[in-house]
């Protein structure tokens, strides 16, 4: 601390002078300015006083001769001028210098106005004093020429007085000058000492911060002559020997993280592929190479270039902006060995702590077996609809004829058995249709009949099928249309059979009282046409199974848990996907995305 308080104190002092020395250069200045200014000043009113007073003089002198040369002349006006005269001529003296160094002065100027009075009054003829006596007019002339003379001199010491102002004016600006011009050097060599002093070792310390900043810690420290320096640069050695041994010691640590990493990535089941932020692959676990068919020579292209399928590129450039896939993509079909292999796969984002996309993970999972054995399902269900659906029609036709016939009364036992069994076949028709239409799409067999629609007449007749229903449950059933809406291509049968299913299913899960919205609006190049209740809602839990056939959700249950399946496989079958948005105990929203 003292050390640094030495520089600090040096640097101070430095400055100190360079700022002391302009100061004693400017007041310096300063001063012979006002000194000239007070003496100029003085000497300036001085000689106006002594022009003024001259010039009264004459003036005055002037009409003492128009008294004198006049028929009859005023005693007692020429007796005050001349009072006046003395006063004029006191006043001069006064303010005269004892020693004025000069030819003529108001001292002189008295004793001649004395001596052209005495000849004025000693005259013989006062009526013609100027014409016929010589001695009168030489005193007159002497008084005149002695006031003219001390006129110019006066002004004279005006000039003088200018023309030292400038020399003077001059030589403090030249003073100045050479204050600025001492301020300038001593600055400038003050300057050179400290940054040869402390700027090449700051900047060779600079150098080695930087060469730290790259990991590069073997630098060379420079070795100053002053102390603080020097003590600097051994504290800056103590930091990078530690920031050295710190990165031995994280080296080991990150290594032997990776190794556990590597293990673990080795040890799953699916396959894995590392893709960095320019979109090129950076590794595979071995699951992902005999998942491809590959070595490790792949790694370093594009995932479209490696696999093949440029449209893999467009996905994961969305994924490394931050986007997501807006449906599942279709499985990869490889060809490994002679055998073809489906995969499913997922991309991720990789994001750092700070929230910037550092690359992406792709995850790959072998469905062969799978696919083949959904395919065999699907046949063996498509196949089973057919055969069950032909003597099932048979029994409801035969059974339709024998309630005809067969007559019980309305409250009998037997009509009762009668209506049950009517229910249950209707319901055993209804299972073998959604099975077979399930079939049909899974199949690709289901081919749509597209023509314009419009989405506000669409909601109306799905509201107006379901107002009955939903005025006995005292249900609120409303619609509402952000539009204008576009016209859709679409199989508006097939959308009618969603939107039925949904609505059936809103109002099994809304209680008496509740409220069922049907809303649309547009998205950008897309239309969102939902079904939203505030029934009981979804279980966050069954929200991610409610869309696989087979699966029944909620408390109410019933059917064979194909409507919501059904309803998605229309869906994406007209380009569209469809998701859902509930919380339990606050209502559900099904939602269908159609592009325009």
């Amino acid at each position: 601390m003292k050390l640094a308080m030495k520089l600090r104190t040096r640097l101070f002092l430095s400055i100190s002078a360079l700022i002391t020395v302009a100061l004693l250069g400017l007041l310096l200045g300063l001063v012979s300015v006002m000194q000239m200014a007070g003496s100029q000043e003085a000497l300036i009113r001085s000689n106006f006083i002594t022009l003024d007073l001259g010039l009264k003089l004459r003036q005055t002198l002037g009409d003492q001769l128009i008294i004198m040369l006049s028929e009859k002349p005023d005693s007692a006006a020429f007796a005050a001028s001349k009072q006046h005269y003395f006063e004029l001529l006191e006043q001069g003296i006064a303010q005269e210098p004892s020693q004025t160094g000069s030819e003529y002065g108001f001292r002189k100027a008295k004793a001649d106005y004395e001596r052209f009075i005495q000849a004025y009054e000693t005259s013989p003829d006062p009526s013609n004093v100027l014409s016929s006596n010589d001695n009168l007019t030489e005193k007159f002339n002497a008084l005149r020429n002695g006031l003219i003379v001390e006129h110019k001199r006066a002004l004279d010491n005006i000039n003088d007085t200018e023309r030292q102002a400038r020399e003077r004016a001059l030589l403090i600006a030249g003073l100045l000058g050479l204050v600025g011009l001492a301020v300038l050097i001593i600055g400038f060599v003050t300057a050179q000492a400290i940054a040869r002093r402390f700027g090449e070792p700051i900047e060779a310390l600079a150098k080695a911060a930087d060469n730290i900043g790259q990991g590069n810690f073997d630098v060379t420290l420079p070795i100053s002559s002053a102390v603080e320096l020097n003590l600097l640069t051994r504290r800056f050695g103590i930091m990078a020997q530690a920031l050295r041994e710190h990165q031995a010691t994280n080296v080991d640590e990150l290594l032997a993280g990776q190794q556990r990493l590597q293990a673990v990535l080795d040890s799953i089941d699916d396959g894995l592929l590392m893709i960095n932020r320019q979109g090129h692959l950076e590794h595979l676990n071995p699951v992902a190479q005999r998942q491809l068919g590959w070595e490790s020579d792949r790694l370093g292209q594009g995932l479209g270039t490696a696999l093949e399928r440029p449209e893999l590129d467009e996905q994961l450039q969305l994924v490394l902006r931050g986007g997501t896939l807006e449906r599942a993509p279709e499985d990869l079909s490889i060809e490994v060995d002679g055998e073809s292999r489906l995969l499913t796969y997922s991309l991720t984002p990789v994001s750092h702590i700070q929230g910037h996309i550092l690359g992406a993970v792709m995850v790959l999972h072998d469905v062969t077996e799978q696919r083949a054995f959904e395919r065999v399902r699907s046949e063996f269900v498509l196949r089973a609809s057919h055969e069950l659906r032909t003597p099932v029609t048979g029994m409801h036709m035969a059974f339709g004829l024998f309630r005809e016939r067969a007559h019980f009364a309305p409250d009998s036992r037997e009509a009762d058995l009668l209506d049950t069994v009517n229910e249950e076949m209707q319901r055993l028709m209804q299972l073998i249709n959604d099975l077979l239409n399930f079939s049909r799409y899974q199949n690709g067999l289901q081919k749509l009949t597209l023509a314009p629609c419009s989405i506000e007449a669409l909601l109306k007749q799905a509201q107006s099928r379901f107002a009955t229903s939903a005025e006995e449950k005292e249900i609120s059933l409303l619609v509402e249309a952000q539009g204008p809406l576009p016209r859709l291509q679409v199989d508006q049968p097939q959308l009618d059979r969603v939107l039925d299913n949904l609505l059936d299913n809103a109002l099994r899960h809304t209680s008496s009282g509740g409220r069922i919205r049907l809303h649309a609006r547009r998205h950008g190049d897309r239309v969102i046409i939902s079904v939203e209740d505030n029934g009981e809602g979804i279980a966050y839990g069954q929200q991610g199974r409610i869309f696989e056939p087979f699966v029944q959700v909620g408390r109410k249950k019933g059917g064979a848990g194909l409507g919501l399946a059904l309803c998605k496989e229309i869906v994406q079958l007209h380009g569209g996907r469809m998701g859902v948005y509930s919380r339990p105990g606050q209502g559900t929203q099904f939602y269908m995305a159609l592009t325009v």
